[in-house]
């Protein structure tokens, strides 16, 4: 615990007693019945007050997160020449006060939401792009205070260096920077380049009074309802475009598919009407072979001829008979002897 609370807390009890005891004595006193000590009571306790109260104006504990600012009614300049680092320390009470100085990061956000940043309502950024679209830009500054600048700071903006410092020059470069690139390089090409010429430009100038920046952030970036209207229709364009090709390229795939299928068709007719042509060709060859065969037999054979025809008229005449008129009958050939055996006659080769 602070050692500097813990006396004002005390200095503060002794002031409330001695100002108790000071009213109780006065009371006694109006009723004739002075108190023998505590007059002399009285008197210490006020005594001691006003030592704790004067010990206590001396004292000063400046937090780790804190740089102090001694204001002092004996310097020429009316300040101390350095500032005040972590610990207790001891000033001229009455004559010297201390200003604490935070040099822990802070954010300052200004943004559309009307909760999100340090001012209600909104408070993004509005620009325009070279090509004149306005745009609305959310960004956060993230920063701290230079320890070893704190006096300078102190003597420029004194505790409205976040307001009267770092907003306004944000808010100026990030306009500084979007002017000079289009709307379409803001949202896409160029974000990252601006940033960085931000994060530069913002840097510099914040440091030229005593403040170093960590961090810029650029949070969102929101269009005027007319462009932004012209970008969903834009996009809805190129949606009904990319849908178009898609249907244009489904129905080549499926044009190609056909194809490729008739072809198949095709080629199936094809390889069966050669199969057929094919059976065909091999199908005359085996009769010509047969022929062949068959003619060689008759050219040995050549009363085998005579019998196969009568055999075919009629498997059970064995004589043939003229008209009544005819002057001759022929005797038919003899069916038996001449016929060759079966392993004279000549092979087949299929």
């Amino acid at each position: 615990m602070n050692i500097t609370y813990v006396l004002s807390w005390i200095v503060a009890l002794l002031w409330v007693l001695t100002a108790a005891g000071f009213v109780f004595v006065l009371l006694r006193a109006a009723r004739n019945v002075p108190l023998k000590k505590g007059v002399p009571v009285l008197i210490g306790l006020a005594a001691l007050a006003i030592i704790l109260t004067v010990v206590n104006s001396g004292l000063v504990f400046i937090q780790p997160q804190e740089r102090g600012v001694v204001i002092s009614a004996v310097q020429p300049t009316g300040y101390r020449a350095d500032t005040l680092q972590p610990g207790l320390h001891w000033i001229i009470p009455f004559a010297e006060n201390v200003i604490s100085y935070q040099i822990s990061n802070q954010t300052y956000t200004m943004s559309i939401a009307s909760e999100e940043g340090q001012r209600p309502g909104d408070d993004s950024v509005s620009a325009r792009t070279s090509d004149g679209q306005e745009i609305y830009v959310d960004a956060s500054v993230i920063f701290t205070v230079d320890p070893s600048r704190i006096i300078e700071l102190h003597i420029k903006w004194q505790d409205r260096y976040s307001e009267d410092l770092v907003r306004p020059l944000a808010r100026g470069v990030i306009r500084d920077a979007i002017s000079q690139f289009s709307v379409e390089q803001v949202i896409s090409s160029e974000r990252f380049t601006i940033v960085e010429q931000i994060s530069e430009a913002l840097t510099e100038k914040l440091q030229e009074n005593g403040v170093i920046m960590i961090d810029f952030i650029l949070r969102n970036i929101a269009f005027s309802p007319e462009y932004a209207s012209s970008v969903e229709q834009k996009q809805i364009a190129e949606q009904q475009s990319q849908q178009a090709i898609f249907v244009v390229e489904q129905k080549k795939q499926e044009a190609e598919q056909a194809r490729q299928e008739a072809q198949g068709l095709a080629d199936a007719v094809v390889i069966a009407a050669e199969g057929q042509a094919e059976a065909r060709i091999l199908e005359a060859e085996a009769e010509a072979k047969a022929l062949e065969v068959q003619a060689q037999v008759i050219a040995k054979y050549p009363d085998l001829l005579t019998y196969v025809y009568i055999t075919k008229l009629s498997p059970n005449v064995e004589v043939m008979f003229l008209p009544s008129n005819a002057p001759f009958i022929f005797p038919l050939p003899d069916m038996g002897p001449n016929i060759p055996p079966t392993d004279e006659l000549p092979s087949e080769t299929p």
